[in-house]
């Protein structure tokens, strides 16, 4: 565009009459505000499998356990790399492994990064973590970082397998943050995963699974 004709846009711009803007209207309380924990679990699990996610409700450890084996068999998943968070220690997971003969490797059993970056990239089929929280208002996955939920872990392998405790089903994204960096406390990172991974590069065509996981699995328990 010449400068003239430029320069000429913006000074009519500039000598616009300015209106005043009209007040943004009060918006309603979010719906989900309002639902028990059974309603919330509903929520989420609806908004998270129209995401392209895979939900499925367990209420035990053993029905965990089981479910777990029907995916890594339709998978064909032999190896996976879990995370050491409070929630997957709980559920010894590395004993489940090796009654099923599925190897369960860990961030700290690398000798460095490097090592540790080439097996969650090339070496393992899945990728196994709790999540920090869940939202129902978009069927979310909300994993707060540290020393023990290695952040790959629910990036890079293609298959991502998620604990949901009922109990980290939460409305809203806003009381994930507010619960997060209460008290000065500072995670290293925070990682939001609504569904499968998503690029519109190509040709500004919708396509899902391009970069990380193509698909991820919920497992809500409780």
């Amino acid at each position: 565009m010449p400068e003239s004709v430029r320069d000429a846009i913006l000074q009519r711009l500039q000598c616009a009459e300015r209106g005043s803007t009209m007040p943004r209207p009060d918006l309603p309380p979010l719906r989900e505000l309002s639902l028990d924990a059974s309603r919330l679990k509903e929520q989420f699990m609806a908004q998270f499998e129209l995401q392209g996610g895979i939900g499925y409700r367990v209420p035990d450890r053993e029905a965990l356990y089981d479910r777990l084996a029907e995916i890594f068999k339709v998978e064909a998943i032999t190896r996976a790399m879990a995370g050491d968070d409070a929630v997957l220690s709980a559920l010894e997971i590395d004993q489940w492994g090796d009654r099923k003969g599925v190897e369960i490797v860990h961030p700290f059993g690398y000798p460095d990064r490097r090592a540790y970056t080439r097996a969650v990239f090339d070496e393992v089929q899945a990728g196994i973590t709790g999540a920090t929280f869940a939202v129902a208002e978009s069927g979310t996955i909300i994993t707060a970082h540290d020393r023990t939920q290695a952040r790959l872990i629910s990036l890079a392998p293609l298959i991502h397998v998620v604990v949901v405790p009922v109990a980290h089903i939460i409305a809203t994204y806003e009381i994930a943050m507010e619960t997060l960096f209460a008290d000065g406390r500072r995670p290293s990172q925070v990682t939001f995963i609504t569904g499968p991974s998503m690029t519109a590069d190509i040709q500004a065509t919708m396509f899902k699974g391009m970069h990380g996981p193509q698909k991820i699995y919920a497992l809500v328990m409780g």
